[in-house]
């Protein structure tokens, strides 16, 4: 019997704590003394931290911004690392977000997936470890930080005090081995207010997501008003418009899905855009959306930006419009772009200031990750690929992804590394009744225990 077997012993501990964790809606709010994602993501690190001081481990809370449970002695140090915080719930659950709920095999709740599922099977692997009485070659942690989802700098500021693992991998991809991470860049493009007929637009909560939702109000004549009804039934898109005192107000119906994959999604935010260029003259809407209907449109892949690219190792540039914000003095746009392993994110960003430049906009970074490659033959590539194998009896396949994991914070030593499967459906990571399958899961419970043993061990 192969070690990560021991793991199943566990299945029920682990869905009590799940339940315990997803309970916190451990969304990034206002920062606070020691508190630099707010206050509901403090409280689920600390609930994850007090589950490893029972079990006894060493646990460290670093600044609020990630912290880690510790088994084993050595000079080295081996992890692997999850996140708590989760994007807001969004609307359209059949179930409370925030109660993990059972329906047959599958137990619903935001974070089941993304990424409390895997933290909380980290940290029993750990457990396993401890109570079984391992010895060792290195220390073995567990790291869980808090700002994940919004990309922020939880893990740099953990690792400027703590030490740098030999290796690591999150639980926080698909099965096999993800080596290959496109970059990330996040943008935001603005200027001052100079709509003579949009009052406000709002679209999006975050912008690693594509907009389900987006709403504008209008200044309009009865006459335009008929004519936007009319537009909006031949327009793609799912719209409502209703009559207000002075013009307008316009909803947006579309379908969320990860940045990643904004093809999996419909943006409800740039088809609206395109529905106000039907009806009203670019100049009357203003100049970030002229910008938006002539530069971006409702494209995936930067074609008429002159970004659009791909190559073998990884697939093609993808681009979302996240964010949308026109009205009250200032318009602006956020935007999401993940590029090949082989391109150039700065060239990238030259050619999208260049563009928004001859529209008198002003394009700044928000956040910029490079790519992540690392190559096959490297030793700890076999060590998960052994893993993976033992328990399953199959080999586990290299991929890319314009996912961003916390893999990349390592320089190097650190990939993605589960917990799915290719051939499960959509977890709806990042959308409505995020779930998971707990039979599945328990055999991602047992390759993640194989292999933080051999790294524990070897």
């Amino acid at each position: 019997m192969s070690f990560g077997n021991k793991i199943l012993n566990y299945r029920e501990d682990i869905l009590k704590d799940l339940a315990e964790l997803v309970a916190i809606p451990s969304v990034q709010s206002k920062p606070e003394e020691g508190m630099p994602f707010g206050r509901e993501v403090a409280r689920v690190m600390d609930a994850f931290a007090n589950m490893a001081d029972r079990m006894g481990f060493v646990t460290k809370n670093v600044g609020g911004y990630a912290g880690h449970a510790e088994y084993g002695e050595g000079d080295e140090v081996a992890a692997v690392v999850a996140h708590l915080d989760i994007v807001p719930e969004g609307e359209g659950w059949d179930t409370d977000p925030f109660t993990l709920t059972k329906k047959g095999n599958l137990y619903f709740g935001r974070g089941t997936a993304d990424d409390k599922g895997a933290a909380i099977v980290a940290l029993y692997c750990l457990k396993v470890l401890k109570d079984e009485n391992i010895k060792g070659k290195r220390r073995l942690r567990v790291i869980f930080g808090g700002g994940e989802e919004t990309s922020s700098n939880d893990l740099e500021m953990y690792l400027k005090s703590e030490q740098m693992p030999v290796m690591a991998f999150t639980p926080d991809s698909d099965y096999g081995i993800c080596n290959r991470e496109k970059g990330i860049m996040r943008l935001t493009i603005s200027t001052k207010s100079d709509s003579s007929v949009i009052k406000k637009f709002t679209a999006g909560t975050v912008v690693n997501a594509v907009p389900s939702k987006a709403a504008a109000e209008i200044l309009c004549t009865e006459d335009v008003f008929r004519k936007l009804q009319e537009a909006a039934k031949t327009t793609p898109g799912d719209f409502h418009v209703e009559r207000t005192a002075d013009g307008a107000k316009i909803t947006s119906a579309g379908k969320a899905s990860h940045a990643m994959q904004p093809q999996e999604g419909f943006n409800a935010a740039t088809h609206l855009m395109k529905l106000l260029g039907v009806v009203f003259k670019a100049e009357e809407l203003g100049t970030l959306v002229r910008f938006v209907n002539t530069k971006i449109s409702t494209e995936l892949y930067g074609e008429s930006l002159g970004i659009s690219q791909r190559d073998k190792e990884s697939g093609p540039l993808t681009f979302n419009v996240g964010l949308v914000n026109i009205g009250e003095g200032e318009d602006s746009i956020g935007i999401d772009i993940r590029y090949p392993v082989t391109g150039d994110g700065e060239g990238i960003f030259a050619k999208i200031a260049k563009n928004a430049a001859g529209f008198g906009l002003k394009c700044e970074w928000q956040t910029h990750s490079k790519p992540l490659f690392l190559p096959e033959d490297n030793p700890f590539i076999s060590l998960l690929k052994d893993s993976y194998a033992e328990i399953t009896g199959n080999p586990a396949d290299l991929y890319a992804t314009g996912g961003g994991t916390y893999a990349r914070a390592f320089e190097g030593r650190a990939v993605a590394f589960g917990p799915f499967f290719p051939d499960e459906a959509d977890r709806r990571l990042h959308n409505t009744n995020e779930n998971i399958d707990i039979d599945r899961f328990m055999v991602h419970a047992q390759i993640c225990l194989e292999a933080m043993y051999r790294m524990f061990t070897k």
